[in-house]
């Protein structure tokens, strides 16, 4: 199994200070060979990007797309605005790569960060194409994003069930992604924090081998973040591995009043 990339923050708030846990994993799965998908969990935005295209443009695609939203990160300032400038950049980082020549190059986008910009923190989701958010809260798992892919909108119209979009022959096909075109505006939603919630990004390499309830089912038994994500990986990959899987984790807690709310960050990178 590839290494596990763990980390956590202490945020302080009107409320009480956040603490936010997390943690990443990503791989080639059983039948690719190459790994597309790019990961990026720096807090406060955790990204998963799901390249697509030639035998290296999706890897191209996803990876400078990660590298523009860590720009962001870097210069310290997350926010819809500067997540839109820097998806521009990267279209004309994709559009201007020797090896990225092929029309359907391009990569989904899929996260949440932590807003620290208003009075109180808040969670904020992006969408664009078929990588998903979810949320675990109260013991329950809804997924957060909403697909943009044919099938999607066959099953918004009525014209497919749920049941059936899983073996769809257009399963793969989606209506937006970064690269193909200029101006691509992701979707967003905006949360409250609660103490417990967690997150699951991932790329759609994950939801291929695990339905909703084998999410929920590995969140239930694993309340750590690494531990969540080293079962879901391999669940996804005892079940077929069709694609390539990464996986994000995130969870929000607040300590009680007593502890220590210090902003801390630790990262260790786990062996698997």
């Amino acid at each position: 199994m590839p290494d596990i990339v763990t980390s956590s923050r202490v945020v302080p708030s009107g409320a009480g200070p956040i603490e936010v846990r997390w943690a990443e994993i990503t791989d080639r799965g059983r039948r690719r060979e190459n790994n597309q998908d790019a990961v990026l969990s720096a807090f406060p935005l955790f990204v998963v990007a799901d390249g697509m295209g030639g035998h290296i443009g999706g890897e191209i695609a996803s990876s400078r797309t990660v590298e523009r939203l860590a720009d962001v990160v870097q210069a310290g300032e997350v926010s819809a605005a500067a997540i839109e400038a820097a998806l521009e950049r990267a279209v004309g980082d994709i559009a201007s790569h020797a090896d990225t020549t092929d029309d359907g190059t391009g990569t989904t986008v899929t996260g949440v960060w932590l807003d620290l910009t208003g009075d109180e923190p808040t969670w904020v989701t992006l969408n664009i194409g078929d990588s998903r958010v979810y949320l675990f809260r109260d013991g329950a798992l809804a997924q957060v994003t909403t697909d943009h892919s044919v099938v999607q909108e066959l099953i918004a119209a009525g014209r497919l069930s749920p049941e059936e979009a899983e073996n769809h022959p257009y399963g793969n096909v989606i209506t937006r992604a970064v690269g193909p075109s200029d101006g691509v505006v992701p979707d967003y939603v905006r949360l409250e924090v609660v103490d417990g919630d967690r997150f699951v990004v991932c790329s759609d390499g994950l939801t291929k081998e695990l339905t909703d309830y084998g999410i929920l089912h590995f969140l239930l038994q694993h309340a750590d973040p690494a531990e969540a994500v080293a079962a879901m990986l391999e669940a996804a990959l005892e079940n077929g591995g069709r694609d390539n899987v990464s996986i994000i984790v995130v969870s929000a807690s607040r300590p009680s009043a007593d502890e220590d709310t210090a902003t801390v960050e630790i990262s260790s990178p786990t062996a698997g």
